[in-house]
């Protein structure tokens, strides 16, 4: 079976004020993975539309990030899942 992996990014410069996943953990669509603080102030969470395994977590709390950072990176489960 095919494996697929997936590397998160910030979706802005800013902190990071928490991290909700740790390596090894299941992740489900659109779970909340990361909050960021941008320099804005304004606080940007951090999701993804697959679920799977984490593999690794890249960043931590109190660490900056910008868009080319990556945070963390999941192995697909490969599962279609959906709701309306």
């Amino acid at each position: 079976m095919k494996e697929v992996f997936h590397t998160i990014y910030s979706p802005s410069h800013g902190t990071v004020e928490k991290v909700f996943i740790q390596p090894e953990s299941y992740v489900y669509e659109w779970e909340k993975l990361f909050l960021i603080r941008s320099h804005e102030q304004k606080e940007k969470e951090v999701c993804i539309g697959v679920s799977g395994t984490v593999s690794s977590v890249e960043i931590s709390v109190g660490q900056e990030g910008s868009p080319d950072t990556p945070l963390a990176i999941i192995k697909d489960d490969l599962q279609i899942t959906g709701s309306d």
